[in-house]
């Protein structure tokens, strides 16, 4: 499995050559630089450990420091492995959208947007009740009965209640790529991709 850090654009939409209006997620795919190699031998798995977008000295601790520096690079935010990467890379290698190709599929990793703490209606989608029966006064929106009383005299867990919503980490898999551009080191992908504009994504490829 190959792929890239990135960030998310936007949105847009792209004409394929049947006419048709195809609604497409912009990334800003890399480029990232290898800060670590992990090896059957000393790790005990194969794979690599990309970084993705600048980060300030002043704002990095002192062992992410020496991390970065074995590979010769500058501090980064961002940090993923990649298992069974299928080109041998180096520490300070440069990885960037020149591993993809336009037409083939992938996953993208993101963190959905969060919408603070909602009840169930929006949460879970309860209809709430319709027409105010069943002797409900303006609790037309109340989750209703969450357990039994004497026996087990408990709430099961995994209940659907009110709670905090948005901000979990959501992948959508296949994903095609419409369209590259490499000198901006871009990706025009298929359909939508989870969280706000500019949050980061993690962009796999199963080889």
């Amino acid at each position: 499995m190959s792929g890239l850090l990135g960030k998310k654009i936007g949105m847009t939409s792209i004409y394929d050559e049947n006419g048709k209006n195809i609604p497409c997620t912009v990334i800003e795919a890399g480029p990232c630089v290898v800060t670590q190699v992990r090896t059957v031998e000393t790790d005990g798995y194969s794979a690599i450990q990309l970084g993705y977008e600048e980060k300030k000295e002043k704002h990095t601790t002192a062992a992410l420091k020496g991390h970065f520096a074995k590979a010769k690079t500058t501090p980064k935010k961002l940090v993923a492995e990649f298992t069974r990467f299928e080109e041998k890379k180096q520490f300070g290698d440069i990885v960037d959208v020149s591993v993809f190709k336009t037409g083939e599929f992938v996953d993208v990793v993101g963190t959905s947007k969060g919408k603070g703490f909602q009840g169930v209606v929006k949460r879970y989608n309860f209809k709430g009740v319709n027409d105010a029966t069943h002797g409900q006064h303006n609790r037309l929106r109340a989750p209703g009965s969450i357990g039994a009383s004497s026996y087990p005299s408990r709430v099961f867990k995994g209940m659907r209640m009110a709670g905090r919503t948005g901000g979990n980490k959501v992948k959508m898999i296949n994903l095609q790529i419409m369209k590259i551009i490499p000198e901006k080191n871009v990706l025009v992908v298929k359909g939508a991709v989870p969280g706000p504009n500019n949050s980061y994504v993690k962009i796999e490829r199963w080889s």
